[in-house]
């Protein structure tokens, strides 16, 4: 299928603009730029946001909670933001999270991990899972049910949720489900679509590299599954999994490769390669019909797998 005439249009927009040198950029210099890219777009309407501090591996962490309503009870759903491990906030994911938290009817905590290169790997996984046990062990003060767990993530988001669960095998916490948009799942960045798609199409090759030189300490670390899940040999445990990638994205392949991992190690999966779409298409919702609706579809599915 063609591009989708809305994504070349965001496209279009960004190719206008004066693209970085992946061989000298620092991350802070980065950051100025990135992480006021996309328009901050007003959301759905909450019965309550309001800001947390939650344990990380090395101290607090800020979050933020998302309530679609009142009522108490709801599920948890615990969302890690993309960025490449080196980039994001919890503002430039603000618009996304509200709208996970609207249509899975569910309680949305969003978690400001640490970022690379100033914290390296493994700091961000451990970040993440140690959060989750806070939130869970906090249930009742947050008025969730977190015997319906998710986490969700986009980008290295998903990369992190599913490092989360793969610590959470051994009970604790019990994850429900996992949600991944166009996850990271292959530190080594190989596949073919890597080749197919190296440049044009708002995720680059050579920006996705630039992103593992600052996460990682080394580049034999991109061998650990807890950096690359799939390479993990002990996916049989992770919880049911909702999976979208995107047709015009270089990690379309290993998003995919991951589901066919997780199916042939028995995980109910449900995973669709979205037409027309790129990377980040979610956080597009708000001006991209076609993606509302693949988003839509998404927190559909999650919610059943919640419920």
């Amino acid at each position: 299928m063609p591009l989708d005439s809305q994504i070349a249009a965001v496209l279009a927009q960004f190719s206008s603009l004066p693209q970085p040198d992946f061989s000298q950029l620092d991350a802070v210099s980065y950051r100025k730029v990135v992480d006021h890219m996309m328009p901050l777009l007003a959301g759905a309407e909450m019965s309550e946001v309001r800001a947390l501090q939650v344990a990380g591996g090395d101290g607090p962490l800020e979050a933020r909670l998302y309530r679609p309503k009142a009522e108490a009870g709801l599920p948890l759903l615990v969302f890690f933001h993309g960025g490449g491990f080196a980039f994001g906030t919890l503002d430039t994911h603000d618009n996304l999270c509200r709208s996970l938290a609207k249509q899975c009817d569910a309680v949305v905590v969003s978690v400001a991990y640490r970022l690379a290169p100033e914290s390296k790997f493994p700091a961000a996984p451990l970040d993440c899972y140690q959060a989750t046990l806070d939130l869970v062990e906090r249930a009742a003060e947050l008025g969730v049910d977190a015997s319906r767990l998710a986490l969700v993530g986009d980008s290295v988001g998903a990369n992190l949720a599913i490092a989360v669960a793969r610590q959470a095998t051994a009970g604790t916490p019990r994850i429900t489900a996992l949600g991944l948009l166009y996850p990271v799942t292959d530190g080594f960045c190989a596949s073919p679509s890597y080749q197919e798609l190296a440049e044009g199409f708002f995720l680059s090759r050579e920006q996705m590299h630039w992103c593992w030189r600052q996460y990682l300490s080394h580049p034999e670390q991109a061998a650990d599954p807890l950096a690359s899940p799939l390479l993990a040999g002990d996916l049989e445990r992770l919880p049911a999994t909702v999976l979208l990638t995107a047709e015009f994205d270089p990690l379309r392949d290993e998003g995919e490769a991951f589901a066919e991992r997780l199916r042939q190690a028995g995980v109910r999966v449900r995973s669709k390669c979205c037409a027309g779409m790129i990377h980040g298409f979610a956080s597009m919702a708000p001006f991209v019909e076609r993606a509302a609706v693949e988003l839509a579809e998404f927190a559909v599915d999650l919610r059943q797998a919640l419920n």
